[in-house]
């Protein structure tokens, strides 16, 4: 692989990134049962010789210079380029991560053409983190739906390094489930049965396949096997390296998800209430009736066992008061992601939480929503305000909809996270 520039002569992270001077490296992935490599992994180093030749130096450097994510688009493209430059083509799979401070940063114009190329010659799965999901919800949906559009994957990596992404990744209905290594290396620890009960349970609903990775022995080969694993990566097959010259699989590539698994948002995204009334009986209640239901979600939200992700619509921040303020920061002290949305909200309105300002036209400001979404639980309270005047605050009436319906709490989920922007 050729790039522009002479890497070795580059004296500060700056000129490497204008040089694109970036190489990769691959990593076999492997059909565990048949032990072929069924794809490869992605991974980049800076140029050799230089302080800047580990990707963590190389990233935290290009951060240092506000430019991580023009870094993060060359190495992604200078892989694309990798692949097809040895010959790789749609018969095996092609890992790729991604940052989330890219998310949101289009791609350079000179890389762009390289991007065009690998869309329609390669099968590609991108990779993403929970710290991609909560960081910028909004960004990352869009990003695997673009993904999915052009009929690649989604893989949730790192699954268990954080026992709270447990319930972000049905949020994202990734391809493949990825377990961290530690995992396999730690395995007797506490929470390592829990992740991987949870992997299983979300890899037997959706049909998503389970990649363990860091298998360096046997041993670790038979453990990943136990933990539902068809798929792995580390040492025991191979070392990352450049890209062997095309070969025969094992003809079992990747299996992605179908496309349609995942219901796509409209833009803008119908509301929470909008996405559940179409689906279940609507009822009317007053706000005291509805209450106590809120809460009981609320209070499903903070079971430390499985913790979940916690939604909330509370039309305008007066009706966020400090009492629900001091709940939901004691929620979000073991949650995986709490976030509330209103008119006037900040954007940290109770420690731990994430605030999302709606403007005084949002259609979601009409929206009662409370949506609590965990590894097996799910449920939604979604409401909208009938806007009736002469009435207590408590006698304010509702339409409603209420349901445990896992795939549908998810879409309703999926739509509100739209609305919240970058951390």
């Amino acid at each position: 692989m050729t790039v522009t520039g002479s890497p070795r002569a580059a004296r500060t992270v700056g000129e490497i990134i204008d040089a694109r001077a970036v190489t990769t490296l691959f990593q076999p992935l492997v059909d565990l049962e048949r032990r072929e490599p069924v794809g490869y992994e992605a991974l980049s180093r800076g140029p050799a010789g230089t302080p800047w030749q580990a990707p963590i130096a190389l990233f935290e450097a290009a951060r240092e210079i506000g430019r991580a994510a023009e870094l993060d688009w060359i190495c992604r493209v200078r892989a694309y380029q990798a692949a097809l430059a040895a010959g790789l083509d749609d018969s095996m799979t092609l890992f790729v991560n991604i940052e989330p401070m890219a998310l949101r940063t289009p791609c350079p114009d000179d890389l762009f053409p390289a991007t065009v190329a690998a869309q329609g010659k390669l099968r590609v799965v991108t990779e993403i983190t929970e710290r991609a999901i909560a960081g910028d919800p909004s960004a990352l949906l869009s990003t695997a739906a673009a993904c999915r559009a052009v009929g690649w994957g989604v893989a949730f990596d790192d699954v268990g390094s954080d026992p709270a992404s447990l319930a972000l990744m049905p949020l994202v209905r990734p391809d493949v489930v990825k377990l961290d290594m530690g995992l396999l290396h730690d395995p007797h620890r506490a929470e390592v049965a829990h992740v991987v009960n949870a992997a299983i349970a979300y890899a037997e609903r959706t049909g998503a396949v389970i990649l363990a990775e860091g298998i360096e022995t046997e041993e670790h080969l038979e453990l990943a096997r136990t933990m539902g694993a068809t798929l792995g990566q580390g040492l025991l097959f191979g070392p990352p390296a450049p890209l062997p010259a095309p070969s025969v699989t094992c003809g079992t590539s990747v299996p992605l998800l179908p496309a349609d698994g995942v219901p796509p948002v409209a833009v803008p995204p119908r509301s929470p209430f909008e996405i559940v009334a179409a689906a279940k009986p609507v009822l009317r209640a007053t706000k005291a009736r509805l209450a106590p239901i809120s809460q009981f979600l609320e209070s499903k939200a903070r079971d430390e066992g499985e913790p979940p992700v916690l939604l909330a619509c509370f039309q305008e921040a007066r009706f966020f008061t400090p009492s629900m303020a001091q709940r939901f920061a004691d929620t979000a002290t073991t949650a995986a992601f709490v976030a509330v949305l209103g008119v006037g909200l900040d954007e940290r309105p109770a420690p731990g939480v994430r605030g999302a300002r709606l403007s005084e036209d949002d259609p979601l400001r009409g929206e009662w929503n409370v949506i609590v979404v965990g590894p097996y639980f799910a449920a939604a309270l979604t409401a909208r305000d009938l806007g009736l005047s002469g009435m207590t605050e408590e006698e304010r009436r509702f339409e409603y909809a209420l349901t445990h319906d896992r795939e549908l709490v998810l879409e309703a989920a999926r739509a509100l996270m739209y609305w919240i922007s970058p951390a």
